[in-house]
């Protein structure tokens, strides 16, 4: 009794008094539908929810009460479910002990077609279909990256983030046929296609891989991986990330802001620019005694990549809202959607214990993303010398990860109290955004890296350039024509300031001449 009475409090049991030798047959289909789509727990019949009061069942109520049970499970839970019926002595009688395991078809629902979940000792009703689609998932029966995206077509596709991925994926074959290095460089997407598979294109190859499903649509995994303007079809795969000056989230002033068109693109394009973010608002460690000693970031780099790498890979794909990535003075917290999948425990993935929520995709992301793919992400990130707390919000649907940063890392302004960063105290804003129309850099520099501002538009180029891209890819992408002035202004004057750098430095005239971003680390 005081068991069940421990379960009670706890909401893995629920209570139900025997009244007048009657059941109410439909509450009692109710939670044992919240039992089944959540993680199961015990019905006990004959006590008082919550208080632990008893109200003993005869032998004939025993087994009135037991055949009644039995009915509701295949009558009245929709699709139907087993249950496991115990009978516990008392002083005054019998108490019937009904166990539900957590269910495999998730979502269950009761004869009137209304979902519910178990809410601490209580129960709600669903109503949100990212919440199904979640429990769905969970079991399995639902799979959200192998799911279809409207009208995309392989057209949508960045080229050059496919070559790179088929370039890691089928490494050794291509060595076979030769191409590596400056000839799989040089190779056209078709040809190595071909070379992986006579006679196949792109298109052949991603149908063969399943990024594009029998009816001809594309995967979210394709765009998620390959997608040149992901967030066009799927906006809310994308990553909010803000350096506030003070430790809340509720300050109206921050030192720096990704903005969204800076974020657009696939998860490589993600996650360097989340690197990138990390990297010029951490600061940077001295490491040794001497002045001129090299000096690291304050939160380890590889525990930063770990954890950005796993909110990216393995964020509910079912909740329409974004990876937020918040950088305080005395903390860095990244929030992926949704709660741990499968009935993982924060002590499980600190053990190591993987299981993917997005299992295509994970299995795939591996060959653009550093990531190991054998659970040891965490582990390796836990390994560094940091400070850092888990919390699994399964009511708010997400997983967060704390890393507390250091009281000596927090170098101040010795006028201000904040960090250099351009920004306006009055108003919360940067001031190196600029008009988008004129394309013109401001002639601060940055105090901390002594290279000059960028615009919002310069920005979208240099991000853009994570992959390797032509030219005419450059101008294409903010609107303006081919023209030699065009080229000096947009490209010519970032590869001098050191954001970009050329893939074919000594024959800056080439014709497979490509442009890539410069990561500072």
């Amino acid at each position: 009794m005081n068991d069940i009475l421990k379960q009670i409090k706890a909401g893995e049991v629920s209570g139900v008094q025997f009244k007048e030798r009657i059941l109410d047959k439909y509450d009692i289909a109710c939670e044992l539908v919240a039992f089944s789509n959540s993680h199961g727990g015990k019905l006990v019949v004959g006590i008082k929810d919550k208080t632990g009061e008893t109200n003993a069942l005869s032998y004939s109520e025993v087994q009135e009460t037991t055949n009644l049970l039995s009915d509701i499970a295949s009558e009245n839970v929709v699709p139907s479910i087993l249950i496991k019926i115990d009978t516990v002595e008392v002083e005054d009688g019998y108490l019937i002990v009904a166990t539900v395991k957590e269910g495999l078809n998730k979502p269950y629902h009761d004869n009137k077609g209304i979902v519910w979940v178990k809410n601490g000792a209580d129960k709600r009703k669903v109503f949100d279909n990212a919440e199904l689609a979640e429990m769905m998932t969970d079991c399995g029966s639902f799979a959200p990256d192998e799911a279809g995206v409207r009208d995309a077509t392989v057209n949508d596709l960045d080229a050059t983030t496919i070559k790179q991925f088929l370039g890691n994926r089928f490494e050794r074959v291509l060595e076979k046929k030769g191409l590596t290095g400056d000839a799989f460089n040089e190779a056209s997407l078709d040809a190595i296609c071909s070379a992986i598979a006579k006679g196949h294109d792109c298109e052949k190859i991603l149908r063969n891989l399943r990024f594009i499903r029998p009816d001809g649509t594309l995967t979210v995994a394709a765009m998620l991986l390959f997608g040149k303007y992901t967030q066009r079809w799927m906006p809310m795969m994308t990553a909010k990330c803000i350096c506030f000056a003070g430790n809340s989230v509720g300050s109206k002033v921050f030192r720096d802001k990704v903005n969204d068109a800076d974020m657009e693109g696939n998860l490589l394009h993600q996650y360097d620019t989340i690197m990138d973010f990390f990297t010029r608002n951490l600061h940077n460690v001295q490491v040794g005694d001497e002045f001129n000693s090299m000096g690291k970031l304050e939160i380890p780099y590889t525990s930063l990549v770990e954890f950005t790498v796993n909110s990216l890979v393995h964020r509910s794909l079912n909740m329409k809202a974004p990876v937020r990535i918040f950088i305080f003075d005395n903390r860095v917290e990244i929030h992926s959607p949704g709660a741990l999948p499968n009935g993982l425990t924060i002590d499980d993935i600190k053990a190591g214990t993987s299981m993917p929520r997005n299992t295509f995709l994970f299995n795939n992301a591996i060959y653009l993303l550093p990531y190991t793919g054998v659970g040891s992400g965490i582990t390796r990130a836990l390994d560094e010398d940091i400070n850092v707390t888990f919390m699994n919000n399964d009511k708010a649907q997400e997983f967060v990860i704390t890393v507390w940063r250091g009281e000596s890392n927090q170098v101040e302004d010795l006028d201000t109290g904040l960090r250099h960063s351009d920004t306006d105290l009055d108003t919360g804003l940067r001031h190196s955004d600029t008009n988008l129309d004129t394309g013109l850099r401001h002639s601060d520099t940055d105090l901390d890296t002594k290279r000059v501002t960028l615009t919002n538009k310069e920005k979208d180029i240099v991000n853009f350039c994570s992959v390797p891209r032509t030219t005419k890819e450059i101008l294409d992408r903010i609107g303006v024509s081919m023209h030699s002035k065009n080229r000096e202004r947009y490209i010519t004057s970032l590869v001098a300031a050191g954001y970009l750098q050329m893939t074919n430095p000594d024959n800056p005239t080439a014709s497979n001449q490509k442009y890539k971003k410069v990561n500072i680390r």
